[in-house]
Formats: structure tokens, C-alpha cells, sequence
């Protein structure tokens, strides 16, 4: 091991390397002992600055030039991105590029390095963190649910036993049953051919002696009756019972004990979590005491069902047609578009990018682009509900399996799936299944709002579920139905209650904070533009107003 380079050794001068060290020059960042300072102080071509060594600064720790070993690179060059001695920008092979102050990019950089760092310890590294932890959990619960899955193939099969005794058991009692009529059938001959024998033998003992006696007169009236004997008793005869088993169809009997689903090990993209900036908290808007609308906007539709901000003064609607509608604050048709299917739209919503995006009855999402139609999505046995856009310009789609008996919220890049949330820890449901609206919006913390006709379901980016919120608990007598969702800048969750004519907003732990009302009738979809401004989608009268809330 090198002498300076040991913990067990004194730190020797940089430039001797035998003597221990003393001093250090703040210029050039090395370390020195006392001769060598002497000698360093000597060299009047720069202004060297030698401070005792524990009094040295922080200074920064220059790289030697690899073309002028005397050098130390205290340059950066723009151009090439590495630092630098004043001979190479001067003459070198850097002459001519724009250089800049070494030290402001060193504390640039350092800044940079001090903010990665507080992300790292802060947010990047407590979400590994998370994820392990959440692996540990599934781990340690999977021997209670695969013994659960076990559990229930033995309790099938005692199901299946049973029914199979009982059915044997039938088979035998239908046997004994046969059995005793057959026996019953057989006795009853042997009565009554024995009751013929006894008869038989009388008759020819008479016989016997009247032939023994020769009595004329006895002889004289006898009447034989052998005519009458020769027809034999009726004899009984019993066809034997038999028994046809019916040749098991293994395919058969393991539809009748039920199907096991294949295990499914998909390996999803991770997320990725924005930047400490991008995360950053929003100015504080607090919530006016009476909101108010600022303008009302005049669909033209018999019913309104979504509406989606393009800007702050233009929405996207849709309602019970195949036509979408770009309208402006003063109810003026900018665009419609028609359905590619012909269909009506069961959902819409904008993109990023400012593309509307609409799902359909047909079982496909759409993208409209420079008012072109694309499927991007086409499912098969589910059909997609309501759809949002994430902050990551991904979609959120609700959707309900063709048979009404469940329900999900997938999240696709383009046309790939990346997550699928239908259950919770448990194994059970997060979501209501029928024909119900479900709209959705991704909040600010990333977390996914669900307006589950009786409850607003709000899980976090993984799926896990976080809380359900189903209504002011001082209004236990009104019923809460929830259609319409969005969220805001502040992370507030805002759901329309159309039944109560209001719109309940609920901070992002699901804690009601107070209620919009502004005269509102049948309140369905909901949206927020940029400034936070809210746009209420009146389901009857087909109007959109736009309220000031914050």
C-alpha cells in the first residue's frame, strides 16, 4: 500500500512525499511541509497563498493537465465540456474556444450534485424503499393466500365426494329395492307351485287306494282330473337389473370442480417520478366563502354528459349524439367532430398535447389529431367507460367486463398496457360492478380519483387503495351518488353530486372541505382548466358553467 495513500500513516507533503505535512497552498491545493513551503513561497510567478493546514479552506481540487505536467486545469472550455490549464486554452489544442470561469461551473455543479443528493435521500430513495417493503408484504402474505386457494380445491373436492357418495348411495338403495321385489316375486311362485304339489300328491294317494280297495262304487265315480293338471302353474320370470356406467369425461368433470386462473407474473414499467422541481408546491389558493360563475355556456344538446377544457375559454362537450363539440365562452360551435363508429362517445377528454381523446361502445379509445380519427386502443371482453390524461401524458380508462361482473382502471402508453387496478390487498374489488359511470382524474400527488356511483375510490400511483369517501357524515339522509370528478392545482379532489344539485370538494386525503352550489341543476361531468377554473357540465338543461372557486 503507497505510504500516503495508508490510514495507518502521517499524511506526507505533497511534494517531498517523505516529510510530514504542515502547510497548504490555497492557490494550488496542495499540501506541504515546512521546507517545501519555503521553496513553494520562492516561485514569484504566482501569488501563493500557504496557510497553516488544519486553517485551510474548502478549495476546490484542480486536475493536472495531462499535456503540461506543471499545470492545473482552472479553466473550463465551453466547447469540449472539460476543464482546462491556461496553456492548452491559450496555445493548446483549445485555443480559440469560449472558456468560462471554472469555479462558477464547479458551483453550479456542486449545487446540482446537493440537489440529486437531497433527491435521492428524500424522494427517489424512501420510494425503492416503499416498493421493497411492499414486496416483503405480498411475500409474507403468500403462504396464507395460496393456502387459502388450497383450502378451497379441498373443500370442492369434499363437495364433490359428497355428491358422488350420495349418488352411489341412491344406486345401492334403488339395488336393495330390486333385490326385495325380485325375492318377493320369486316366493310367491314357490308358493303357489308348492300349494299345487300338496294337491298333486293327495290326488294320487286317493288314487292308490281306490285301486287297493276294488270297491266298484268308488271306482265307478271317480272323475279324473289330470286334464285340469297338465296346465303347469304360471311360471314368474325377472329380467335382472343392469347397471351402465357412464364413461367419465375428464374434461367434463374438471369444468363441474371449476377452473384454477393461470398464474400471471407481468413485470410492469416502472413509474417514473418527477423531478423535485416538477413536484415543487403550487401557490396557496385558497377557497373563496362563495364561489361564482363567470360565464354559462349553451351547448345545443338534449343532455350533457362530459366536458373537457381545451383552454381557459374553450371546452371540449359531448351528449347523447355522435357529435363532439368545440364550443368558446359564448356558446359558439368552433368544431364538431362525428364518431367514427357512429356511435355516441361514452367519455371524452384532452391530451397533453390539446388532441381529443373519446372512448366508444364499440370497445375502442380513439385519438383525434388534426381532426383525424385514430383507434389506439381495441379491447376484448371489457368494455371502456370514462378516460382521463395523466400528468405523464398517459390514459387512464375505467371499463367494465362484457358480462357487468367487474370492474377496472387501466393505464396505457399509446396502445400499451402498463397497469391494470381491479383489487386490493385483500383480493377484493376496488370497484363497483353494473352499468355505472365511473369518470376518473389523476390528481396532483399522482394518486387516481374513481367516481364510484356510491363512493369516490381514490388509490395511490401503485393502485393501493388510500381511503373511500362516500359523503358528508352529517348527511346521512341525503344519498350520495357521484359522477363527474376532477382535481386542481392543490391536490383538491372535486366530485359532482347530481342528485343534491352540489359539488363536494375534499382535500387530497379525502377530508370534505365545503360544498359548490351556484344554483346548479343535475350536475354530471367536471373539468378545471389551467387556472384552476371549474367547468360544471349541467346534465338537463345542457349548459356549461364555468365557476371561480379558489
Amino acid at each position: 500500500m503507497h505510504p500516503r495513500r495508508s490510514a495507518q500513516e502521517v499524511l506526507l507533503c505533497d511534494l517531498c512525499e517523505t516529510v510530514p505535512l504542515q502547510s497548504h497552498c490555497e492557490l494550488c491545493n496542495i499540501n506541504l511541509c515546512g521546507n517545501c513551503a519555503v521553496k513553494h513561497l520562492s516561485d514569484s510567478s504566482k501569488r501563493h497563498n500557504v496557510v497553516p493546514f488544519l486553517q485551510r479552506k474548502s478549495t476546490p481540487n484542480y486536475p493536472k493537465c495531462p499535456d503540461h505536467a506543471d499545470k492545473h486545469c482552472e479553466i473550463y472550455c465551453e466547447k469540449c465540456g472539460v476543464p482546462v490549464c491556461s496553456t492548452c486554452a491559450l496555445f493548446g489544442k483549445h485555443k480559440g474556444h469560449d472558456v468560462s470561469d471554472i469555479l462558477e461551473k464547479f458551483s453550479a455543479k456542486t449545487e446540482s450534485l446537493q440537489k440529486d443528493l437531497e433527491e435521492l435521500e428524500t424522494r427517489i430513495y424512501p420510494r425503492y424503499k416503499e416498493m421493497a417493503s411492499n414486496v416483503e408484504t405480498e411475500k409474507a402474505e403468500l403462504e396464507t393466500k395460496y393456502e387459502k386457494l388450497t383450502t378451497d380445491a379441498d373443500e370442492q373436492g369434499e363437495i364433490l365426494h359428497r355428491e358422488i357418495t350420495a349418488i352411489v348411495n341412491r344406486q345401492k338403495s334403488a339395488i336393495a329395492e330390486m333385490k326385495t321385489k325380485h325375492l318377493d316375486a320369486l316366493n310367491k311362485n314357490t308358493e303357489e307351485i308348492t300349494q299345487k304339489m300338496a294337491e298333486l300328491k293327495q290326488i294320487m294317494s286317493d288314487l292308490k287306494s281306490i285301486l287297493k280297495s276294488n270297491d266298484v262304487s268308488l271306482t265307478s265315480t271317480y272323475k279324473s282330473r289330470n286334464s285340469e293338471l297338465r296346465t303347469l302353474p304360471p311360471t314368474v320370470r325377472v329380467t335382472l337389473p343392469s347397471f351402465s356406467p357412464q364413461k367419465i369425461n375428464k374434461d367434463q368433470l374438471n369444468e363441474m370442480f371449476g377452473s384454477l386462473s393461470p398464474l400471471s407474473i407481468n413485470t410492469e414499467h416502472g413509474d417514473t417520478m418527477k423531478s423535485a422541481e416538477a413536484v415543487s408546491s403550487p401557490p396557496v389558493k385558497p377557497l373563496l366563502d362563495e364561489p361564482r360563475v363567470t360565464a354559462t355556456i349553451n351547448t345545443g344538446y338534449n343532455s350533457l354528459y362530459s366536458v373537457s377544457c381545451l383552454s381557459e375559454d374553450q371546452v371540449w362537450t359531448r351528449g347523447k349524439n355522435k357529435t363532439m363539440n368545440l364550443l368558446n365562452l359564448q356558446s359558439e360551435l368552433l368544431t364538431s367532430i362525428q364518431t367514427k363508429s357512429g356511435n355516441a362517445p361514452t367519455d371524452i377528454a384532452v391530451t397533453r398535447d390539446g388532441d381529443l381523446v373519446y372512448t366508444d361502445y364499440d370497445n375502442t379509445v380513439n385519438l383525434i389529431k388534426n381532426k383525424q380519427i385514430q383507434t389506439v386502443i381495441t379491447l376484448q371482453g371489457w368494455r371502456p367507460r370514462s378516460v382521463c390524461c395523466t400528468a405523464d401524458n398517459d390514459l387512464l380508462v375505467t371499463m367494465d367486463s362484457d358480462d357487468r361482473k367487474q370492474s377496472k382502471v387501466v393505464r396505457y402508453s399509446g396502445s400499451t398496457e402498463k397497469q391494470s387496478i381491479q383489487f386490493d390487498d385483500q383480493g377484493r374489488p376496488l370497484y363497483s360492478s353494473g352499468l355505472f359511470y365511473k369518470y376518473l382524474s389523476e390528481n396532483r400527488n399522482l394518486d387516481i380519483c374513481v367516481a364510484d356511483y356510491r363512493a369516490v375510490v381514490v388509490v395511490n400511483q401503485s393502485g393501493k387503495l388510500r381511503f373511500r369517501y362516500t359523503g358528508h357524515p352529517s348527511n346521512t339522509k341525503q344519498s350520495f351518488k357521484p359522477y363527474g370528478i376532477t382535481t386542481d392545482s392543490q391536490s383538491h379532489i372535486l366530485t359532482a353530486d347530481w342528485y343534491n344539485n352540489r359539488i363536494h370538494i375534499l382535500d387530497q386525503d379525502g377530508q370534505f372541505l365545503r360544498y359548490i352550489h351556484c344554483d346548479l341543476e343535475s350536475p354530471l361531468g367536471l373539468c378545471v382548466d389551467i387556472r384552476d377554473n371549474l367547468f360544471v357540465a349541467e346534465c338537463l338543461t345542457a349548459k356549461v358553467k364555468k365557476i371561480q372557486y379558489l
